[in-house]
């Protein structure tokens, strides 16, 4: 059996009664637009014309550079979920033994780094110069090897000041540190210090060519993403109050850091390209939200049941999106299933249900490994 350990989800799989079901289904969640749910969006907009889901539709792409959009979020709020399960996953940390963690933290980062270049196409090899190191699952490794080892080893002071250091000095760096033929502060995609930075120390081939959305110098912020969920997962491991007051809470602390990163955002512009610090306080603001409803809901309120397919899909959440990134071609699956009955809908909607039945091949599998309690181990 394959379980699953703290990086992705809460604990470990085997104790499934124990976890927080509202942080595995905001993950499900999370994911859902990632593995089909923006196709199945798009598409409808696509068929339909209406503005309510064109408006959707606009929202589910990223941010040409400048700007924030609810596709954003996608990423940085995995890595905030991250963190929110650290407090959880190394509750025995005394007992196991900081050595055996260590161990097991490099271990993890390794594979993501590797399993990162393998949804680049590591396995196309085009020699050395072409090969992209840095990716989402890279960052996810990186931001949360470090923070780890901060939970680890500080208290809940130093935990919040090396969340202020972080974002101010990666503020102070990308506003102050001159880079050559643009001097400092220029943050544009030639211009700003990240990208430079990636350009001198980042080997092989770089996403944006002058810049990498998932270089090496942005991941500096993206440490604090994953710490600001450290913090958030020690408030609902530790703090004995209600449900619903934690939940009102997080709601609460949501709102400040909306306003806090706004503020930032109006001299140093919300950026997910280069992980701004108003960037991070932004998402971690609107994933407070997010996992204070989800929290409320389920954990608080007892309604469970409509979650489960989010659950399915959070509990597995890298495994599916490797599936979905290269591994399996779902679409093709879905064309040879439902191909048949596709053709008699309208044409306008042949992509739509194409993608319906994506996520419905997606779906049947997961809910099987979780029935199975097969998840996958980091």
């Amino acid at each position: 059996m394959i379980n699953t350990g703290g990086l992705p989800n809460t604990m470990p799989a085997g104790d499934v009664s124990s976890r927080l079901q509202s942080l595995d289904a905001l993950r499900g969640f999370d994911m859902f637009w990632i593995i089909s749910g923006e196709e199945i969006f798009t598409q409808l907009a696509k068929a339909t014309h209406h503005p309510v889901l064109e408006t959707m539709a606009v929202q589910l792409h990223h941010s040409e550079w400048n700007g924030f959009t609810f596709y954003d979020l996608i990423f940085p709020l995995f890595i905030f979920i991250a963190g929110v399960s650290m407090p959880f996953a190394y509750a025995k940390a005394a007992v196991v033994g900081k050595k055996k963690i260590y161990s097991s933290l490099v271990r993890r980062t390794l594979i993501l780094i590797v399993l990162g270049m393998v949804v680049n196409g590591l396995l196309h090899w085009e020699g050395y110069e072409n090969t992209r190191f840095a990716s989402v699952l890279g960052r996810i490794g990186l931001s949360c090897f470090f923070a780890a080892l901060i939970y680890l080893n500080c208290s809940l002071r130093m935990r919040i000041i090396w969340v202020g250091i972080l974002l101010i000095g990666y503020w102070a760096a990308m506003m102050l540190i001159p880079v050559p033929g643009f001097g400092a502060g220029v943050l544009t995609p030639e211009g700003n210090f990240a990208g430079y930075f990636d350009r001198l120390f980042l080997p092989g081939h770089l996403y944006r060519e002058v810049f990498d959305p998932e270089g090496l110098f942005s991941t500096v912020p993206a440490i604090g993403s994953a710490l600001l969920g450290v913090l958030t997962g020690d408030f609902l491991k530790s703090c004995e109050w209600s449900r619903t007051k934690k939940g009102s809470y997080l709601a609460l602390a949501g709102v400040v850091s909306l306003i806090l990163g706004y503020a930032w955002g109006l001299i140093f512009p919300l950026n997910k390209h280069i992980w701004t610090s108003s960037f991070v306080l932004v998402t971690a603001g609107w994933s407070l939200l997010l996992l204070s409803f989800f929290y409320l809901v389920i954990d608080a309120a007892g309604w469970k049941k409509w979650s489960m397919p989010f659950v399915w899909i959070g509990t597995n959440a890298i495994l599916i999106y490797m599936a979905s990134h290269g591994i399996v071609n779902f679409k093709h699956t879905s064309q040879y299933l439902f191909g048949g009955l596709i053709k008699f809908t309208p044409e306008a909607f042949h992509e739509v249900w194409l993608w319906c039945g994506v996520l419905a091949i997606e779906l049947a599998a997961l809910y099987f490994l979780y029935r199975k309690r097969w998840f996958l181990k980091i």
